[in-house]
């Protein structure tokens, strides 16, 4: 069975599905790949282009209808949210536009739940595609922005302060894990090749923890950031025992998660 299915560059989701991309032992599926800014995922999902892709878990329920949910693949955890910086110091300006990665990111979705409880009122929301955000803060074309995936390794070293860890505000405030992103599939394919296909992650995921070096020359290919330090420490940070199975903790971490995308932020 050929399917179509899209994931992001960084190395968490090029760690987990390269073998599986490359192809499994006794495999039923042959995969055509696109790789993507997470925001142009989930817009291609709201498109229903894909039949398997890693989105982001704020998008889930406005594709839910035509989406199941799978229990590996994503990006659930612990210490590992998204940072909301800037460029002068580490105080939000509420008189200044926030650069967010994508409209229907989770990063989106957790700046607003800190903003509504924490800030006065709520900045101008702009959006960018996340590697933009980081470049418009570096270049002071944005003077504050909310940033993922490598650049979470690189801000101090580039001079830019922290004025919220939105990962730790969501952790301290739900005591739940926090839920970034998220493998879906269509629901037009059975049930038992929803399972394969899970079946084939948690396989992919094994044989990565299984290899001598953790950066592969694919990874290496498609990230970002080509610093070795920076590129292991995204790995370990974003790919964890929920990536394998989210679990009744990721579950309950997607239910707040909607829950609170359903609320007015």
């Amino acid at each position: 069975m050929r399917l179509k299915i899209g994931i992001s560059p960084c190395p968490n989701d090029t760690y987990i599905y390269e073998a599986l991309l490359q192809g499994l032992p006794n495999s039923p599926f042959t995969w055509d790949v696109c790789f993507a800014d997470v925001q142009t995922l989930n817009e291609m999902v709201k498109r229903s282009e894909l039949d398997v892709a890693k989105i982001s878990s704020g998008v889930f329920p406005t594709i839910s209808e035509n989406y199941r949910l799978l229990s590996c693949g994503g990006a659930i955890g612990y210490s590992c949210g998204p940072l909301f910086l800037g460029t002068k110091n580490n105080t939000c300006s509420i008189e200044n536009p926030v650069l967010l990665p994508g409209k229907d990111t989770t990063a989106a979705l957790l700046f607003k739940f800190f903003a509504k409880r924490e800030l006065s009122k709520t900045p101008l929301c702009e959006y960018a595609f996340f590697d933009e955000v980081y470049r418009f803060l570096l270049a002071k074309k944005a003077y504050q922005g909310v940033v993922i995936h490598e650049h979470r390794f690189t801000w101090k070293q580039d001079g830019l302060f922290l004025i919220q860890d939105l990962g730790e505000y969501w952790e301290n405030s739900t005591g739940i894990p926090i839920p970034l992103g998220i493998a879906v599939a269509r629901k037009s394919l059975s049930l038992d090749c929803c399972l394969a296909i899970e079946n084939e992650i948690r396989q992919s995921i094994l044989v990565a923890k299984k290899r001598n070096q953790m950066i592969t020359p694919f990874i290496a290919q498609k990230a970002q950031i080509q610093e070795k330090e920076v590129i292991e420490a995204h790995i370990r940070t974003f790919v964890t025992d929920f990536s394998y199975d989210m679990g009744e903790k990721g579950r309950l971490a997607l239910q707040e998660l909607e829950r609170i995308a359903f609320s007015k932020l």
